[in-house]
């Protein structure tokens, strides 16, 4: 029996990028879904990026190890969905005082075609409505907010 590896798609020099910022909990299936049907019509590299908050007791160069142990088993298990997909993807770690700083760290050092920006009414999830407003106003590219339903769940597709 042969074991199928698992090849990391290659992006193309110049292929778009699409941005899908998040935190805490992670990305919902359905967002995560989203994403890659985006990403994979539009021929885009999936950039998920957790972000960070360093409070303002720290400096803002903190290691901090806990948040950074919660993040990375988040973002390899999204990096291996894309993967899995056949999606490229090229994962970021941000930080910043708040979400909305963490995201301006970003904007400020890469450009992105498009942004999805996962919505939830419970903001360890996903941004709160305030956040979402400052987004939307403060952008730099073309913006997709994504609220599901709740206890929505779709169905990944069989691969044959």
């Amino acid at each position: 029996m042969r074991l199928r590896r698992r090849h990391r798609p290659l992006a193309v020099a110049g292929a778009p990028r699409l941005l899908v910022p998040f935190a805490g909990a992670g990305l919902e299936p359905a967002v995560l879904d989203a994403a890659l049907r985006i990403a994979r019509a539009d021929g885009a590299v999936f950039v998920p990026a957790y972000l960070i908050i360093v409070p303002f007791s720290l400096p803002l160069d903190s290691p901090l190890t806990h948040e950074v142990e919660l993040a990375l088993p988040l973002l390899e298990a999204v990096e291996l969905r894309a993967i899995d997909e056949g999606v490229p993807v090229d994962a970021r770690l941000e930080h910043g005082r708040s979400l909305r700083d963490a995201l301006r760290r970003l904007w400020d050092v890469e450009s992105f075609d498009r942004i999805l920006l996962p919505v939830s009414a419970d903001e360890r999830a996903g941004f709160d409505e305030r956040d979402v407003a400052w987004i939307l106003m403060n952008a730099p590219t073309e913006t997709l907010a994504l609220r599901p339903a709740s206890g929505s769940v779709r169905p990944r597709p069989v691969r044959r």
